[in-house]
C-alpha cells in the first residue's frame, strides 16, 4: 500500500492527479479522481458505455499502451523519450500507475512542452529534441495518442533538451492495424507527428481559433 493521505499532487489533468512516491521521489504515481470514471460513463455516448468504468481508467489505458508491441522489444533505446512503467499498485487513494519521474536538474518536476513553447517559443534548442522524439518514434513505431504539448515534458541531457511522454500512449485507431502491422504503424505515427507540429503551431498563435477549427482547417493543407 502506498499511502499518499500527508502527499499533494504537483500536477493534475482532468482525470488523474500526479503524486511524487512518499518513499521514493524518483518515481511518480498517477491515481484516478475520485468519481472520475463513473462520471465519464454518465456523459459517455451510449456506444461506448456499455464497456463499464474500467474502459475510462487511464491507468489501465495507459498499462495497455506500455504493452504495445513496441515496447516489448528490450532496447534500452526505448526509455531515451519514455518513463519506465513499474506497473499498478494500491494506494490510499485507490489503484495507481507508477512510472519513472522525469526531473530537472534541481530535482523538481520537469517542465511541460508548453511551459517551455510559452516561456521561450520554438527556438534553436526545443525544435531539434522535438525533431529528434519525432525520429525515435518512428524508428521504434511507438504507437502514441495525439501528442499535446502537456504530456511532453522537456529535460536537459548533456548539454541538449529532450523530451518525454508522460501520458497519452497507446493507440487511438478505430480498428487494430497498427498495433499488428507495420505499413499501417508508420502511417499512423506519422498522422501523430503532422497533429504535433500543427498543436505546436496553434500553441504559439493567439488561439483566436478554438484548437479543433484550427486543427480541422490545418489538416486541410
Amino acid at each position: 500500500m502506498i499511502d499518499l493521505s500527508d502527499s499533494t499532487p504537483f500536477a493534475s489533468g482532468g482525470n488523474r492527479l500526479c503524486f511524487r512516491h512518499p518513499q521514493d521521489p524518483a518515481l511518480c504515481v498517477k491515481v484516478m479522481r475520485p468519481g472520475r470514471c463513473a462520471e465519464l460513463v454518465a456523459r459517455a455516448p451510449w456506444y461506448k458505455r456499455w464497456r463499464g468504468e474500467s474502459y475510462f481508467d487511464d491507468n489501465l489505458r495507459e498499462q495497455q499502451g506500455y504493452a504495445q508491441r513496441a515496447l516489448r522489444q528490450g532496447d534500452d533505446a526505448l526509455w531515451r523519450h519514455l518513463p519506465r512503467w513499474y506497473g499498478i499498485r494500491e494506494t490510499s487513494l485507490g489503484p495507481g500507475a507508477v512510472t519513472d519521474m522525469i526531473l530537472d536538474a534541481r530535482g523538481e518536476p520537469a517542465p511541460t512542452l508548453r511551459q517551455y513553447l510559452n516561456s521561450q517559443g520554438l527556438d534553436d534548442r526545443i525544435h531539434p529534441a522535438m525533431e529528434r522524439f519525432c525520429d525515435w518514434l518512428r524508428h521504434h513505431r511507438v504507437l502514441t495518442k495525439n501528442l499535446i504539448p502537456h504530456n511532453l515534458v522537456v529535460r536537459e541531457e548533456k548539454g541538449q533538451l529532450e523530451l518525454y511522454l508522460i501520458d497519452g500512449l497507446g493507440s487511438a485507431a478505430f480498428l487494430p492495424l497498427p498495433a499488428h502491422f507495420d505499413y499501417f504503424a508508420d502511417s499512423y505515427i506519422e498522422r501523430r507527428i503532422a497533429r504535433m507540429w500543427l498543436r505546436t503551431e496553434w500553441e504559439l498563435s493567439d488561439k483566436s481559433l478554438p484548437w479543433r477549427k484550427f486543427e480541422a482547417r490545418g489538416l486541410k493543407r
